[in-house]
């Protein structure tokens, strides 16, 4: 895998992506940067939460120049929900190169989106039905787009945008780079690439599946706050002999492990700011059993091959399943069976059900470890070596002190004493505080009901309902029988006639109690 830093990425969006957290470039992201960087067109095959916006958002963001007063770069998404997190993932890759951004969809006020548009946005997110609005009314102009990004493709042809989409790629300049991301390759989108794409490298990148039978896997679901406490607990009821936890960031690595050595556990942090000396002194204490808590981000754990490593716990959930799978293999190797926790916020199930279906594996659930079954791991692992020392006999020089005790003390006293000690003094009210991490969340698709798109079962006859979802009759709560009426939340309907190209479908440029923008408006814009 590659390091963001291997990219040549200019220093401030180099810099932004280090301030998110990330260091290791996710496998789409590996091999579309380069392609992207070099102006190819490109068709890239992955699933949604592979990191594919990060894929696309940082050659484009590479490539723009903050002084633009156009807009260079198109990107089209299925729904409204898409085209915020889009936009709002790109804004913060750009936040210190100053690249301007703007989410179109339909639902919002138009109006509004105009006043936004004067501002001069250089890069536009946007669903097909609102982006045809907007070049309908002459707000958008598409003739200086250097760069065309179609995000889940297939998603948009589903919802019916074939047409519109067509449409919108006619208007733009032929000397152009264009990128396609879709989870599957069906018939219509491989036409749609031949159409409008100019010899297209493709990149294909289908997840591993967990192949790891002797992995016992299991996650605990933990608010963050209460991360730490549980990782404490976790580790006394383990016991694990080596383990390896991981966290998101670098400011996290060094955070917990600091935490845990001021707790008394024996750790280490590795991440890809340490020096090659400072690496190799840490991963010298992990293997040779100086430390038996290595606290890595993912990165530093590339290329690691342990033996012994009998416990991976993730602090924090990976932001996607090749990561996942990368993390969770650095147990149960050499036949050997081991264990992988993970923390997971109730804000991350949906990511976790993700990483699920992607592996193809089935995580169960555990409860969080009380504090007597924490007790009782430190004093069970505290038996198991007593035992062993025992089994092993070479204990003679210890006898006559033994005696000697055993004559003025109760053996019970005494052997309980000797196993305080072993079990080591963790000062487990030592206040600690981490600094909080974002929760990965799964991007939620929620049709653009108020865009032109239309279900392919959809241009049925029918009266609307009012509800703004799609019934069995119509579309878009819209009776189309008295010729493309939309209704209105009060069961009537607009008198306002919503065509956008002939009699094919309802234009979202009327929006419910939202009324259009004037020709004043629409002038001073052009002005």
């Amino acid at each position: 895998m590659k390091t963001f830093a291997e990219f040549g990425l200019e220093p401030k969006v180099l810099q932004a992506i280090t301030e998110l957290g990330f260091e290791e470039a996710t496998p789409i992201q590996a091999q579309s940067i380069p392609i992207a960087l070099s102006g190819s067109d490109m068709i890239g095959q992955a699933q949604t939460g592979t990191g594919k916006t990060a894929a696309f958002g940082i050659p484009l963001i590479s490539k723009i120049s903050k002084e633009e007063d156009r807009i260079v770069a198109l990107i089209m998404t299925p729904t409204r929900e898409l085209a915020i997190q889009v936009a709002d993932e790109i804004e913060k890759l750009s936040r210190f190169k100053g690249i301007r951004t703007l989410p179109i969809y339909g639902g919002q006020d138009i109006v509004r989106q105009i006043r936004a548009l004067k501002k001069k946005p250089q890069v536009i997110i946007g669903t097909p039905g609102r982006l045809l609005d907007h070049i309908n009314r002459k707000t958008i102009k598409l003739d200086d787009v250097k760069m065309v990004v179609l995000d889940e493709a297939d998603e948009m042809l589903d919802m019916g945008f074939m047409d519109d989409i067509q449409a919108i790629l006619q208007l733009v300049p032929k000397d152009r780079q264009t990128m396609l991301f879709s989870a599957t390759m069906p018939p219509n989108i491989q036409k749609l690439a031949q159409q409008f794409l100019n010899n297209p490298q493709h990149v294909s990148v289908i997840p591993k599946q967990v192949s790891a039978p002797l992995i016992e896997q299991a996650y605990i679901e933990v608010h963050e706050r209460q991360k730490f406490d549980a990782l404490t607990r976790l580790l006394d009821m383990e016991s694990p002999e080596l383990a390896i936890v991981f966290g998101r960031t670098k400011r996290r690595v060094d955070e917990l492990s600091e935490a845990l050595q001021k707790r008394g556990y024996s750790a280490d942090g590795l991440h890809g700011d340490l020096s090659q000396n400072q690496r190799d002194t840490v991963m010298r204490k992990f293997r040779d059993g100086s430390i038996d808590v290595l606290v890595a981000t993912d990165v530093a754990a590339r290329g690691l091959d342990v033996s012994g490593v009998t416990h991976v716990i993730n602090f924090d959930l990976p932001q996607d399943p090749e990561s996942y799978v990368h993390r969770i293999g650095r147990t149960g190797r050499a036949g050997k069976e081991g264990k992988a926790w993970s923390f997971v916020t109730p804000r991350e199930i949906e990511h976790l059900h993700f990483i699920e279906k992607v592996t193809r594996h089935r995580i169960p659930r555990k409860p969080l470890p009380t504090i007597a079954e924490a007790i009782e791991g430190k004093q069970r692992l505290m038996a198991e070596r007593l035992l062993e020392i025992v089994q092993q006999g070479e204990i003679n020089e210890y006898k006559g002190i033994a005696i000697h005790l055993l004559e003025e003390y109760d053996s019970v006293q005494l052997l309980s004493a000797a196993m305080k000690l072993l079990t080591g003094n963790k000062n487990d009210n030592t206040q600690i505080e981490l600094t909080p991490e974002e929760p990965i969340r799964v991007k939620r698709r929620k049709p653009d009901i108020r865009s032109s798109g239309r279900k392919p079962s959809g241009g049925y006859g029918g009266r609307g309902n009012g509800s703004g979802f799609y019934n069995r009759q119509g579309r878009d709560g819209g009776d189309r029988r008295g010729g493309g009426y939309r209704g209105n939340k009060d069961g009537s309907r607009s008198s306002e006639r919503e065509y956008s190209r002939g009699d094919r479908k309802p234009r979202s440029d009327f929006d419910n109690n939202r009324r259009p923008a004037s020709k004043k408006e629409e002038a001073s814009f052009e002005k």
